[in-house]
């Protein structure tokens, strides 16, 4: 790879806990992507006791076991997991160019921009769109199949 092509490489990151991936975790991390076409795509996984706080219930894997599931889709680049008390510092160590949002995730992004620019780092906040989204969702997917 020449330096002008590595110069080139935006680094996407997005955030997610993606207990089993389906098409809708696919359709976000192509849309995620497809923000720039010289992209690196950073997939950072909730922890499980981030999860309890958000959602109120523990995932039904855990975050080791999500982690090498979004690891194995040929979309992403890089998989890290979430900080456990301070959701910036793994995203500072990441220096991602664009965050890209769910069109659903609302904890802990209220002043991301804001928070991360006081750390030293600029960052283009881009919300994506949802994939089906009366479909594609966990809590639906299990009432659906009954699990």
């Amino acid at each position: 790879m020449s330096n002008r092509k590595i110069k080139n490489i935006v680094k996407i990151m997005v955030f997610g806990t993606f207990d089993g991936l389906h098409s809708g975790h696919l359709d976000f991390f192509k849309q995620a992507k497809s923000l720039s076409t010289e992209s690196f795509l950073t997939v950072s996984i909730a922890r499980d006791k981030n999860v309890k706080k958000i959602k109120n219930k523990f995932p039904k894997l855990k975050e080791k076991e999500r982690f090498a599931l979004v690891l194995g889709c040929n979309l992403v680049d890089k998989v890290v997991l979430s900080g456990i008390k301070n959701h910036i510092l793994h995203i500072l160590r990441e220096a991602p160019q664009i965050i890209a949002l769910g069109y659903d995730q609302r904890a802990y992004v209220k002043n991301l921009k804001k928070d991360l620019a006081k750390k030293g780092l600029k960052v283009k906040i881009i919300r994506l769109k949802p994939y089906k989204n009366h479909v594609y969702k966990n809590h639906l997917l299990k009432k659906r199949l009954r699990i």
